[in-house]
């Protein structure tokens, strides 16, 4: 588990994980667009799961768009039933588990275990039960139930990284637009809070929990 992106350089892998469409993208998607430009190389696994079929074409969209430039990437969506990921634990463990014998990423991009929703948490939670000697980050969704904790680790993003996370979600996410906490200035402010923590050079950063490490 090992905190070194210089790893990623050469053909390194990426899984990303969300329980719904737009989960990864406002979590982690300005990180995963710098990875990319930084690491051409990179092979990323996106998953997503819960949709319906119009959350499904989002999605598949929207994963396209931000993993452009990849050397390799693969998207599933499953069709789990968004809000119920708890209660059929079962199914979802044994996607889980499938998922785990199929891929050995370098670094895992997930939920934050603690997350107030509980698709959310439950997601986290299997990941690191899955993914047990593997770097993992959990990221952070801004949402009605607040919950947003004191992250411990940060990925400065550029300027142009951030407004095309930005102009993606907003380009890509018909359904959410109605919701009041959707906005431009939800995922700018949030980011700058973020680089304001951070001291990042372009005043913008993603924010991250990480379990355990080691630096080397």
């Amino acid at each position: 588990m090992k905190l070194a992106l210089s790893q990623l350089a050469d053909g390194g892998r990426v899984l990303c994980l969300g329980a719904h469409s737009d989960d990864v993208e406002i979590g982690c998607g300005a990180t995963i667009l710098d990875l990319i430009q930084r690491y051409p190389g990179l092979s990323i696994v996106w998953v997503v799961l819960c949709s319906d079929p119009e959350r499904r074409a989002e999605a598949e969209s929207s994963a396209a768009s931000f993993l452009e430039g990849s050397g390799s990437s693969s998207v599933t969506v499953e069709s789990f039933r968004d809000g119920y990921l708890p209660y059929t634990g079962a199914a979802v463990k044994e996607f889980f588990a499938e998922l785990g014998a199929r891929h050995h990423p370098d670094l895992i991009l997930t939920h934050y275990r603690k997350d107030l929703h509980q698709d959310h948490r439950f997601i986290g939670e299997l990941t690191l039960q899955t993914f047990r000697n593997h770097l993992m980050l959990e990221y952070e969704i801004p949402k009605y139930d607040g919950g947003l904790d004191a992250p411990n680790v940060y990925f400065p993003v550029s300027a142009e990284a951030a407004k095309k996370k930005v102009d993606l979600l907003i380009e890509h996410f018909g359904t959410q637009r109605s919701k009041s906490w959707f906005t431009r200035d939800t995922f700018d402010g949030l980011m700058r809070i973020r680089g304001i923590e951070c001291k990042a050079q372009s005043g913008l950063a993603e924010a991250f929990h990480c379990a355990k490490a080691t630096v080397g």
